[in-house]
């Protein structure tokens, strides 16, 4: 009988791991275990792998991505781990294996599952996942205000703790457009850091203006009732300059949102270097959207109402592991749309950072009883976020905060219609166009 060898090659960088209660090495034992309540303790930033022999395990959180592939070996299977595809790529070639590859072979490790791969040889086996972060649906009451306090209170939480490990001496940049969720987090930063005894002059709230486009007025109109206005700076981009190819070369997905939602934070933090070369810290609102399940529902066909208060954490992981609709190469929801706002950031040498990502914060939003506060009324979900945002604000930081009708991000830099005369394409155009980075 050949023995195989097996071989696991680890390309994520360590540093890049933001874990406040313990080290790299203990947080990376629990994965090993294989126990979803030690890895549910890691508290923060992290994508893992763990080894025992034949066996590796794998586990990350929602804001990093984390991909793998399995490479056929004469001596017997290589696992390469790294945060993109091109990484893997570029290990693959120079190893000689580059006629294995192809970028539907990759495999995102889907957030909130540890997955065991068992490197055993031809035919590999398929890996097992085992869901560590399992929040319970529907456990709040329908008392708006305490609903509030408790997601603001989780917000902040968070945020404390993330500014515990951050250099005191550090600037912090908010990705800001007025709206609730960069809104709600430029206000409990401001309040988290004043009750620390940290200064909130490091702050700064960063808006993306691209010619005429609305956030830059909002976000003026959000601020100036609060006496905040000198926190406030435009970053000015050209809408000429997107350059889709850049774009989907390096967020490495096609989704036609997506592509246009990392086209604008890869303006945002290009502005932001070339003004500020030595700033590294940035907050944004990230996950807002998903945690209070404010998308409009008419634009995907796929969903109805009641599939969306339904089905835990649908935005955040697309219909879920070993449903016919979740992709293996990208898993689902947030868990595979981070990377329009992880990638921007980590090319221009950002380390980025939304709270709204963070599990405690997310165990309140499904705690939120969607299905009594709305009775399967679209116009009352949609209206719940401000709601529910602006009352947590006020309970925790005594703001009262703005509420603007929701914009994606992309919408707010510049108006739709010009966006889209410049980034007209398909999904179909944009996925060929990520297809042809590796022909």
């Amino acid at each position: 009988m050949h023995e195989y060898v097996e071989k696991l090659v680890d390309l994520t960088d360590p540093s890049c791991n933001r874990i406040y209660n313990m080290d790299v090495e203990e947080a990376r034992q629990r994965v090993l275990s294989g126990s979803p309540e030690s890895v549910r303790g890691i508290a923060g930033s992290f994508a893992l792998v763990a080894r025992s022999g034949k066996m590796v395990r794998l586990a990350r959180s929602l804001d990093r991505p984390l991909r793998y592939f399995l490479a056929k070996r004469h001596e017997g299977p290589a696992l390469v781990v790294a945060d993109r595809i091109d990484a893997i790529h570029s290990w693959l070639k120079a190893q000689g294996f580059g006629d294995q590859f192809h970028p539907s072979y990759t495999r995102m490790v889907p957030a909130h599952y540890i997955v065991e791969i068992q490197l055993v040889g031809c035919p590999d086996p398929d890996p097992t996942y085992t869901r560590y972060f399992d929040p319970k649906h529907n456990r709040l009451s329908t008392d708006l205000d305490e609903i509030g306090r408790q997601y603001i209170g989780a917000l902040a939480d968070e945020i404390s703790q993330w500014l515990r490990v951050v250099p005191e001496n550090e600037p912090l940049g908010v990705c800001f457009s007025g709206g609730i969720d960069s809104g709600a987090v430029f206000l409990t930063a401001y309040h988290v850091l004043r009750k620390l005894g940290m200064s909130p002059s490091r702050l700064k709230a960063f808006t993306l203006d691209m010619g005429n486009g609305p956030d830059v007025s909002q976000a003026r109109h959000f601020l100036e009732p609060l006496g905040l206005s000198l926190f406030h700076e435009s970053i000015e981009a050209d809408l000429n300059t997107l350059d889709v190819g850049e774009t989907i070369r390096i967020m490495e997905d096609y989704k036609p949102l997506d592509v246009e939602c990392a086209s604008m934070a890869l303006a945002l933090c290009r502005g932001i270097r070339q003004r500020y070369p030595d700033w590294r810290y940035l907050l944004d609102g990230d996950g807002g959207d998903e945690n209070l399940k404010d998308y409009p529902i008419e634009e995907n066909p796929e969903l109805t109402i009641r599939s969306v208060v339904h089905n835990t954490m649908l935005y955040q992981e697309g219909w879920g592991v070993g449903r016919i609709k979740h992709s293996l190469t990208y898993s689902g929801g947030l868990s595979r749309s981070y990377a329009r706002t992880y990638a921007p950031a980590r090319h221009f040498g950002f380390e980025g950072f939304s709270p709204f990502t963070r599990p405690d914060v997310l165990d309140v939003a499904e705690g939120i009883p969607f299905i009594a506060l709305t009775d399967y009324s679209v116009e009352k979900l949609y209206s719940l976020k401000g709601d529910i945002v602006a009352r947590g604000v006020k309970a925790i930081t005594g703001l009262d905060m703005p509420v603007f009708p929701k914009r994606r991000f992309q919408h707010g830099a510049v108006p739709v219609e010009k966006l889209r005369s410049r980034l007209p394409a398909t999904e179909a155009g944009y996925r060929k166009q990520f297809l042809s980075l590796y022909q």
